[in-house]
């Protein structure tokens, strides 16, 4: 099969396409023939070994992926796709199910196939979803549900979300109106529009505004952007809170992302609560110019990576 083999950190250009052996699924896991992937800013930084981050991070960071290079060379963290065999033990998926999934540091998504423990965060695509839009919903979905959550979400809330156009931003500003709260989309002057067909009923220009409307308090501020970056205005955000507010940064801990989630995504999109954005789209033989993109920091949403099957190879031999 063709996968992109990352052979060290580092720029873009360390992804190779090459032939792999197919992976065969033990008892208790499931073949997923990948129709669809994405490239996140979580790819690009286990991908670069992050260079730019405290030693400390790096270290950690490289302790538990792999000290020169990933253990699991075949990176990827979301994936839409069929099953395609599964092991003696699974019950909850057949042959021929669609599925989508989030890998975490499992990876294995940009490839034609991989292997996922059926209680991995696997679950049903969304019906109404092509396999390209269902694979712009896992990220930013499950990330944005997490911390919203965390966040105590509530409906008559008052929310703004920092970094609005992103994958997770885009996600929380439609999650949150489904709780039943009133958004403030903090964004670049050329996403404002989105942010507010998404359902954002104020949207604020990032480099234009440097503090939130006055007088404006918040139930809950949630930073989809991260620690790494911050402003003015991202400060001034983070301080116009109402008593007993809370501020939450996709940055904040590790988040356990249960399949019970990615479930209720599927439930949400099916009942057009909810949709996915693509900014672009790219084969899986452009995986190198789909990651130079989305490290400018400027992508609107997903950026997709299509997975076709031409020449997919031969399947491994049956595990012993």
């Amino acid at each position: 099969m063709r996968a992109a083999v990352c052979v060290r950190y580092g720029p873009p250009e360390v992804l190779q396409i090459r032939e792999v052996e197919r992976p065969a699924p033990r008892d208790d896991e499931i073949l997923v023939k990948i129709r669809a992937t994405t490239v996140t800013s979580s790819d690009c930084y286990v991908r670069s070994g992050i260079p730019s981050a405290p030693i400390v991070m790096r270290t950690m960071m490289h302790l538990f992926v792999g000290i020169r290079r990933p253990r699991r060379a075949i990176l990827g963290f979301v994936l839409a796709g069929e099953v395609e065999q599964v092991g003696r033990a699974v019950r909850g998926f057949g042959v021929g199910d669609r599925v989508f999934a989030f890998t975490n540091f499992q990876f294995g998504a940009f490839a034609q196939y991989t292997c996922l423990a059926e209680r991995s965060t696997i679950a049903a695509a969304p019906a109404n979803l092509t396999f390209e839009e269902a694979a712009a919903i896992p990220y930013g979905g499950l990330l944005a549900l997490h911390y919203l959550k965390k966040g105590t979400i509530g409906s008559g809330q008052e929310v703004l979300v920092y970094g609005a156009s992103g994958a997770v931003g885009t996600s929380a500003i439609q999650l949150a109106r489904h709780f039943g709260a009133t958004v403030t989309a903090v964004c670049g002057r050329s996403n404002l529009d989105l942010a507010r067909s998404l359902g954002a009923t104020t949207a604020i220009d990032y480099t234009t505004e440097e503090a939130p409307p006055a007088g404006r308090r918040y139930d809950l501020v949630f930073d989809a952007v991260g620690k790494r970056k911050t402003s003015q205005l991202k400060v001034a955000c983070s301080r116009a809170l109402t008593p007993g507010g809370r501020y939450v940064s996709v940055d904040d801990g590790t988040p356990k992302l249960p399949a019970s989630d990615l479930a209720l995504l599927t439930e949400l999109v099916e009942a057009g609560r909810i949709r996915p954005v693509i900014d672009r789209r790219y084969p899986l033989e452009q995986i190198v110019e789909a990651h130079r993109y989305v490290e400018q920091d400027h992508k609107k949403g997903n950026v997709i990576i299509t997975v076709g099957h031409e020449g997919a190879g031969l399947p491994s031999a049956e595990p012993g």
